[in-house]
């Protein structure tokens, strides 16, 4: 992952769309890590490919400052599935019953929650 493409990436597009902040990018962390130190109180949604509550649904329970998060390809284990679960303000949606590459989703939630939420 080449961090400073992506923020290149996302420079580009900001002032294409005449956004005035970006986006926080970090350096990856493991699922594990990420789950641990999830602040308390902010919206998790996830893409669940075995089920979850429409994403429009979904993104209304989430309100700002929330994150997205997408699986790999193939989707997260029972484990990985279980952990998220488990972590306070995590909200299951699911993407509909197309097969998405992990871009494509992230770029549909995203910006379903920001037109439900108007984030």
């Amino acid at each position: 992952l080449n961090l400073d493409r992506l923020r290149a990436h996302m420079v580009e597009a900001a002032e294409q769309c005449g956004r005035t902040a970006l986006p926080v990018v970090a350096e990856p962390v493991s699922l594990a890590d990420l789950l641990r130190n999830w602040p308390a109180g902010r919206a998790l949604v996830f893409a669940d490919d075995a089920g979850g509550e429409s994403l429009v649904g979904g993104c209304a329970r989430a309100p700002a400052p929330a994150g997205v998060l997408i699986g790999p390809e193939g989707g997260f284990s029972d484990g990985e599935r279980a952990a998220i679960r488990g972590v306070s303000g995590a909200i299951a949606v699911s993407l509909g019953p197309r097969i998405l590459r992990a871009d494509t989703a992230a770029a549909v939630a995203v910006g379903v929650w920001q037109a439900v939420t108007r984030g």
